[in-house]
């Protein structure tokens, strides 16, 4: 069982727009974006960076979180592209122990299953639902 590729994302391009455009959601587990598509169907992208550990332990994070997203498919809803990382506090404790795949062992499929489920809900959640700026918080932030 894996993903398949038209619901993968494959290319820097599609990482960068997501990135650039997309909601971000976090917890002490893990960072999601999640931007609108328009392909009708949940892309997945998976980026863990060099400062999680070795290539073992960064490949099996992979397809941990390939396989959670997979398991959780049928409630994450489609017409987003998704990109997830490891959080940052994880990632140092992945580095500082010795053992990082006994830590990833230790998290067990459902926490990682879990943390994707609620980042999902947060991140794709209608833009509707968030508070109009005004103008003069429009200009403020673009100063």
């Amino acid at each position: 069982m894996s993903i398949p590729k038209n619901q993968r994302l494959t290319s820097n391009q599609q990482f960068k727009s997501v990135l650039d455009r997309g909601r971000r959601a976090g917890d002490g587990l893990l960072t999601l974006y999640a931007a609108p598509n328009e392909c009708g169907r949940a892309r997945l992208g998976v980026s863990v960076g060099k400062s999680s550990g070795k290539a073992v332990v960064r490949n099996r994070l992979k397809r941990l979180l390939r396989e959670a997203f997979r398991l959780s498919r049928d409630h994450i809803p489609p017409g987003f592209d998704y990109v997830l990382m490891i959080s940052p506090a994880l990632a140092r404790k992945l580095k500082q122990r010795p053992g990082g795949a006994k830590t990833l062992h230790a998290l067990g499929m459902e926490r990682i299953r879990e943390s994707v489920l609620a980042l999902v809900a947060v991140a794709a959640r209608p833009a509707a639902s968030e508070p109009r700026r005004t103008n003069r918080q429009e200009r403020a932030g673009h100063e």
